[in-house]
């Protein structure tokens, strides 16, 4: 187990860099599309695995124009296509109304959940990526949650002694949260003393405490999502991790973090 998570570790951060770096910005913004449609897939066949078609579909597709506007830098078509997320699976349900229900109201709403879990956050990359030395912040936050989640599996499976939240995940305990915090800001500090994008300040590291806490609660949400439909993994495409969202669901909490710090403090 620990064997396969470093080997694809080893074989995926060459890959990142390579993209989130030198490489076209096309090639990373399609990774991020992929790797949204496949965390999307995940999150339906996890939540609804009998939901119609005729709903997930539109998902995937409106998923791909949210990328598009966002690649094209045309901020202005993303408004919507987030409001399509939502009209365009209550139109379908109309539409193909039999009976009434209130499962069509669970099924609308899990087709408007996934895209907005799952896509938006990823896709908010692709503004972070066009802000001033935005691939820098990539790293740097690719980095931070990385060392979060290493360091509370690590220290959780070393120190671990008082449970965190039992009822959703009982694995995590108290001592690995506090061993992933602590990673982070070692990590954070060694990386801004590396490269010097950005001052070593109280600022930066209430940001680097930020990142670690919504990355964990990132983690115990899909542990949620996971336990309520009898899930231990969402799928199994990265050896040693499980599935996609495995591997993303603290990064997607984090996002959205950075975003509102770059917006407003380092811009």
């Amino acid at each position: 187990m620990h064997l396969k998570r470093w080997i694809t570790g080893i074989i995926a951060i060459p890959i990142l860099i390579a993209l989130i770096g030198p490489a076209p910005g096309w090639l990373f913004y399609s990774l991020l599309f992929l790797t949204s449609l496949a965390g999307l897939i995940e999150f339906y066949r996890m939540t609804a695995p009998e939901l119609s078609r005729l709903i997930r579909w539109p998902g995937y597709i409106l998923l791909l124009f949210l990328f598009i506007a966002m690649s094209l830098r045309q901020i202005l078509l993303v408004i919507p296509v987030v409001v399509l997320l939502a009209f365009v699976p209550l139109t379908i349900t109309m539409l193909s109304w039999l009976s009434q229900t209130k499962q069509c109201t669970y099924d609308i709403g899990l087709a408007v959940l996934g895209p907005v879990y799952v896509g938006l956050p990823l896709a908010m990359l692709i503004f972070i990526d066009l802000f001033p030395r935005g691939n820098v912040w990539i790293f740097f936050l690719l980095a931070v949650i990385f060392a979060n989640d290493t360091g509370a599996f690590y220290f959780g499976r070393t120190f671990g002694k008082h449970k965190l939240y039992p009822a959703i995940s009982p694995g995590k305990t108290w001592e690995g949260a506090i061993g992933g915090l602590l990673t982070s800001m070692a990590v954070a500090l060694l990386f801004l003393s590396l490269i010097s994008f950005k001052r070593i300040d109280l600022g930066i590291m209430i940001l680097v405490a930020s990142l670690s806490i919504a990355a964990q609660i990132g983690d115990l949400a899909e542990s949620m999502l996971k336990r309520s439909h009898g899930i231990k993994d969402s799928g199994r495409i990265l050896p040693g991790h499980g599935g996609i969202l495995d591997r993303i669901d603290g990064l997607l909490f984090a996002i959205p973090v950075l975003f509102v710090y770059i917006s407003l403090f380092a811009v």
